[in-house]
């Protein structure tokens, strides 16, 4: 093959069955005999699945995932930064007009949701479809608390999951995506960098309701881990792009296809009482380094929330959002260890967990919509005071 109209990246483990039924319907949509997918290798045999294509015009061409340079031999790729820009590449040899990742298992979904996220792609000429997921109230934490109004914040696009993980991408944009990679070195993270991009760009995003996503279990013993790998990125990309956030003054809707699904039951729940505990620790423990990275003013209301009483315990928006803001900042200027201070930030995003628990735990879909909308809003009110500590870091400490 030289080339493709669109590269399917696929991280999830899916059968063979469910993936050629999901290619079948991205063909309906092509008019094109052929879909390339690339996939890991547990998928199956990727020489029989080549063999039987030849045999049938009408089956997607498969090839085994490609192997870089940080990958170990023989493995399959464990990096998902890593993941994203060998989509890329292999999109741009096949001069493919699009490509998507597939990394996640939606649940109770047709079969052709993926053509959901491919079919703005092709017919209507957008650059990044991003999914728009069924949520539960104790899904996705990290993006709800972070991702989602940070960026909604700084690049003016109201969109749920910037980061995906399931993507539709146009050449304009992969093409874009590879350029600042090589740029870098090798040394960027494609899948925070994707969104950030296109806004910044002025490249047209949407979103696709695809269904409800299977989240992998939350290790909240040792999510300080998982709290460094995604922040550090986005704090990264915060200074990348500083000459455009500081330009974006509000936020707009974003165009969105498909039809919205509501669940009729949240059973899930959260430790509150462990996550309290964790940060009456931080408060004990991690005050030196807090002391550097936070004003006055927040450390003293961080003091009056550990005295409260755990059934008022509650983070109002406003301090969730300058602490944030603070820590991206001292990212920025090397305060500390980049490490140890996104470690340092976790008992506060326990902290705001806990609280975010008690505020939903009567809420149904429309009462979780509604706070996480105002948590949005808190993050584009504070946008001031993230520009004053960020132009001026030594002059304007509250």
């Amino acid at each position: 093959m030289k080339t493709a109209d669109l590269v399917l990246g696929v991280l999830a483990d899916l059968d063979e069955e469910r993936l050629i039924t999901l290619c079948d319907s991205l063909r309906t949509l092509l008019g094109s005999p052929i879909v390339v997918a690339l996939r890991n290798d547990h998928a199956g045999n990727p020489a029989q699945t080549d063999s039987a294509a030849s045999e049938k015009s009408a089956s997607p061409y498969l090839i085994p995932w490609p192997s870089s340079k940080t990958d170990n031999p023989g493995t399959p790729v464990l990096n998902i930064a890593t993941a994203y820009q060998s989509v890329f590449a292999v999109s741009e040899q096949l001069n493919a007009r699009a490509c998507c990742v597939i990394a996640s298992t939606i649940e109770n979904a047709s079969p052709d949701w993926v053509r959901q996220l491919a079919q703005p792609l092709m017919e209507e000429d957008f650059d990044l479809v991003v999914p728009q997921y069924a949520q539960r109230k104790f899904e996705g934490l990290l993006n709800n608390s972070i991702i989602s109004p940070l960026t909604r914040c700084l690049y003016g696009k109201r969109i749920r999951n910037p980061m995906g993980p399931d993507l539709g991408i146009s050449r304009r944009l992969f093409v874009k995506m590879l350029g600042a990679e090589r740029s870098a070195g090798g040394g960027g993270h494609a899948l925070a960098s994707i969104a950030p991009t296109a806004a910044c760009d002025n490249l047209k995003v949407c979103q696709a309701y695809v269904g409800r996503r299977t989240y992998p279990p939350t290790d909240w013993t040792n999510i300080s881990s998982l709290v460094a790998q995604i922040l550090g990125p986005v704090f990264l990309d915060m200074e990348r792009y500083a000459p455009c956030w500081q330009r974006t003054r509000s936020s707009v809707p974003v165009p969105a296809f498909g039809e919205s699904v509501f669940l009729s039951q949240d059973t899930g729940t959260v430790d509150i009482s462990r996550m309290v505990e964790s940060f009456h620790l931080g408060i004990r423990d991690l005050q030196e380094i807090w002391d550097l990275v936070l004003p006055p003013s927040t450390l003293l209301e961080l003091r009056k929330l550990a005295r409260l009483p755990l059934e008022q315990f509650r983070m109002p928006n406003e301090l969730w959002v300058r602490i944030v803001y603070d820590f991206a900042l001292a990212h920025r200027l090397r305060t500390i260890n980049r490490d140890h201070l996104l470690g340092s930030m976790t008992p506060l995003y326990l902290a705001w967990v806990a609280a975010f628990a008690h505020d939903v735990g009567a809420a149904d879909a429309a009462g979780l919509e509604q706070i996480l909308e105002r948590l949005a809003v808190a993050y584009e009110s504070g946008k001031p005071y993230l520009m004053s500590r960020w132009r001026w870091p030594d002059r304007f400490n509250p």
